[in-house]
């Protein structure tokens, strides 16, 4: 009786989600799919597409409930989690932080300052980026998509597969594209 209640212990713990992400000293989350970069993000897209992944921009805040949401049920999906892992150099910008942002023009300023810049008032908030951003552009301007606000794990999974396959150049706008792969899901 005991190899079996150790099999079912077993496979329950490989079919749960990982564990929510640690909370850092500035009060976000810190998944270890996270990057800890200079936050020159010129250098970053070129990490990013090195290594054949698209540059993620997270944009979060201490004590959002929707970050936590996020992290606590939608990031730890191994679905999603592959996802991100597989696709996405991801850095975080923390919504009301004072550490320095370069943007793809140059601009350097603090990540409040580039989060107002930007038009960023929600968190959080999803910038994907293209693989190549001309000099003279903002990423909020490059952007080829971006997600304010936390959403279930399908709208979730759906955008980070849209993006990553280029869906925003075949002309299909993302709702369709998510209406098609919650159907299919189902």
């Amino acid at each position: 009786m005991k190899p079996i209640r150790a099999l079912a212990a077993c496979l329950l713990l490989a079919a749960a989600p990982a564990a929510a992400a640690e909370i850092g000293d500035d009060g976000l989350h810190k998944p270890t799919w996270l990057r800890e970069t200079f936050k020159d993000l010129r250098e970053d897209l070129a990490e990013a597409n090195a290594q054949d992944k698209r540059l993620l921009i997270l944009v979060e805040q201490r004590g959002c409930i929707y970050c936590a949401e996020m992290h606590e049920k939608v990031f730890p999906d191994p679905e999603i989690d592959a996802l991100i892992r597989d696709g996405y150099f991801v850095v975080q910008m923390n919504l009301f932080g004072d550490v320095e942002v370069t943007d793809f023009d140059g601009t350097a300023l603090s990540e409040k300052d580039m989060a107002v810049r930007w038009g960023v008032m929600f968190t959080p908030t999803m910038i994907f980026l293209p693989e190549e951003v001309p000099a003279d552009k903002t990423a909020a301007q490059a952007a080829v998509a971006m997600m304010p606000g936390a959403f279930g794990k399908g709208t979730t999974s759906a955008l980070l597969t849209w993006v990553r396959a280029h869906g925003y150049e075949n002309g299909e706008h993302f709702q369709k594209f998510l209406a098609r792969e919650l159907e299919r899901k189902d």
